[in-house]
């Protein structure tokens, strides 16, 4: 099984662990961290089964599945947590998600994110394409994605089903020719 360490300049990820557990409860049991996302806030209970699937998904081979606690490159606090998921059919592409504590918000750490997922993706993982879904109205996440490369494909109509309903997603994407590190 091979370790996910990946540094930028104020973020790093690195694989989740059982001590995340607190710390990503912060995240997926917050109401506004999680507004835009399919699925109401989490209980404690709920993070921890998420985090214990997220290192049993680590030990599998191939490995399809990297859930990744969002490091602060100072203090080494863990402030959001980051998904990357490979196409069982499309193994050359994989699908991003992330989410950040809200203290985090407004200070450009969303795109830095990105860029560190399209980093990991194009560079370590050796894919193709790298996309992401987000809300229409999660215009943060539209900023971030736009601003670390990624291009706009369009809507999905009724795409998630989410406490409030079916909701509509907007596709970014990047491919590995096309990116360039920024």
């Amino acid at each position: 099984m091979r370790r996910v360490v990946c540094n930028g300049e104020r973020l790093g990820l690195r694989e989740v662990t059982e001590a995340d557990v607190a710390a990503l409860h912060a995240i997926y049991g917050d109401r506004a961290a999680t507004q835009h996302m399919p699925f109401a806030p989490r209980s404690l209970h709920e993070v921890a089964e998420l985090v214990d699937q997220a290192v049993e998904a680590a030990s599998r081979e191939p490995r399809l599945l990297y859930v990744l606690a969002v490091v602060d490159a100072q203090r080494r606090h863990v402030i959001g947590v980051a998904r990357l998921r490979i196409e069982t059919d499309h193994p050359h592409s994989a699908e991003i998600g992330f989410g950040l504590h809200p203290d985090q918000w407004g200070r450009g750490i969303g795109t830095d994110l990105v860029r560190l997922l399209l980093s990991f993706g194009f560079k370590q993982l050796g894919l193709h394409r790298v996309w992401g879904a987000r809300s229409p109205a999660n215009l943060p996440a539209q900023l971030a994605m736009l601003t670390a490369g990624m291009v706009e494909e369009g809507r999905i109509r009724h795409h998630v089903h989410t406490p409030g309903g079916w909701r509509d997603s907007i596709v970014h994407s990047a491919i590995e020719g096309e990116w360039t590190e920024r």
